[in-house]
């Protein structure tokens, strides 16, 4: 009898440390719990800028590279049936402006499917102009303004969490002036061979087809996931001068270690025009530098008719305050000739940055980064990739 009640009081002792090895495996399984700042950060994104259905709303993105600290509001408001539009403006230290007018509706019960149009009018006053390829100095820079008009049409087909396809069709008017402020014109100091498409103002209609596969929590923030994208960007300028086109690749991955506790977060991007022939406005020209490429030069500091950029960040969550930070870093070229685009002969970039976000939202990312040039600070209310 004595043996049976050991054998019994050990199976009882083992049944309980099962028992306690399942709660505690089930209490480290259970969902994070949002700290205060998170959840913050969660009710504006969720209430204010895209769950609530009419009202006024504070709207964060940028003019245009290059534009300086923006304010922007806007108010939208619902109707139909899944369908909402949208009127907001921004305004930026340098007297850039935009208004646009938006129209989005989904059309499917799953909202598989979305329909967008928008018109649209942006004015910048003095963008930076550096000549073509890596061998320009920060000296050639001169500046123009541009103002530009634009109406397009879009949808959006989403048949599953993980792939997506859009188009994109509009028209676009562009006019090129002298630039406000002190430096010299574009027009001033150089020529049409070594800024191409000099003195137009061209018009032109413009279609954007895209297909990705997306496994990332949400664009505006991620710590897990990959994007694959391809896309093709056509210009047809209805004068039969300027028209071209343009293919774009991009790939993300983030990498989560340690529970999320650090994430290694690759990105890289080519742009390519596909003739060689055509000719291209130095204004719309694939271009490396800002806050989500060459992070260190201003803003389109290099321009030419392909780009290669690679960018590698090391992420870590100091706490679960809603806040990252990370040490990255930035390389790539822009070439004449496709040939060229190979890893000799990178601009490159190192710097650290800080992040507040929510859940899938990043709010403020300020980033300091250094290159050849030296120093450049970064504020951006978007992730960096």
């Amino acid at each position: 009898m004595l043996g049976i009640a050991q054998a019994s009081q050990a199976q009882d002792t083992r049944a309980a440390l099962i028992a306690e090895r399942q709660a505690a495996k089930a209490k480290a399984m259970a969902p994070a719990v949002l700290s205060k700042a998170e959840q913050v950060t969660d009710w504006i994104q969720q209430r204010i800028l895209t769950e609530r259905p009419s009202g006024f709303i504070p709207y964060f993105d940028s003019v245009y590279g290059g534009g300086g600290f923006t304010l922007g509001a806007g108010y939208r408001r619902a109707f139909a049936d899944r369908s909402l539009w949208v009127v907001r403006g921004l305004y930026s230290l340098k007297q850039y402006k935009l208004i646009e007018f938006d129209v989005v509706s989904s059309v499917h019960p799953k909202q598989r499917m979305t329909l967008g149009a928008t018109v649209g009018w942006r004015d910048a006053t003095r963008v930076g102009y550096y000549g073509l390829g890596m061998d320009t100095r920060q000296a050639d820079r001169a500046d123009f303004r541009f103002q530009q008009a634009y109406a397009q049409v879009t949808g959006m087909w989403r048949p599953s969490s993980w792939f997506r396809a859009s188009a994109t069709g509009g028209f676009e008017d562009y006019s090129l002036k002298d630039p406000t402020g002190d430096r010299q014109s574009v027009s001033d100091a150089y020529t049409p061979e070594t800024a191409p498409g000099l003195g137009a103002s061209p018009s032109f209609l413009r279609t954007d087809l895209r297909l990705g596969l997306d496994t990332r929590t949400t664009p505006g923030y991620s710590r897990v996931g990959s994007y694959l994208g391809a896309g093709v960007v056509s210009y047809v300028d209805p004068r039969h001068v300027y028209s071209f086109n343009v293919v774009d690749l991009e790939g993300v991955q983030h990498i989560p270690l340690l529970r999320e506790t650090w994430i290694v977060s690759l990105h890289a991007r080519l742009q390519t025009t596909v003739d060689d022939d055509d000719a291209v406005p130095y204004f719309l020209m694939p271009s490396l530098g800002s806050s989500s490429t060459l992070r260190a030069y201003s803003s389109r500091r290099f321009r030419d008719r392909h780009s290669l950029l690679a960018s590698a960040e090391w992420r870590w969550i100091p706490n679960r305050l809603g806040l990252d930070m990370a040490l990255f870093f930035d390389a790539g070229k822009v070439t004449s000739r496709r040939a060229d685009l190979n890893f000799f002969g990178l601009q490159h970039n190192a710097g650290i940055g800080l992040r507040l976000h929510g859940p899938s939202l990043t709010m403020i990312r300020i980033e300091l980064a250094r290159g050849s040039e030296g120093w450049n600070t970064v504020f951006s209310s978007s992730a960096a990739f």
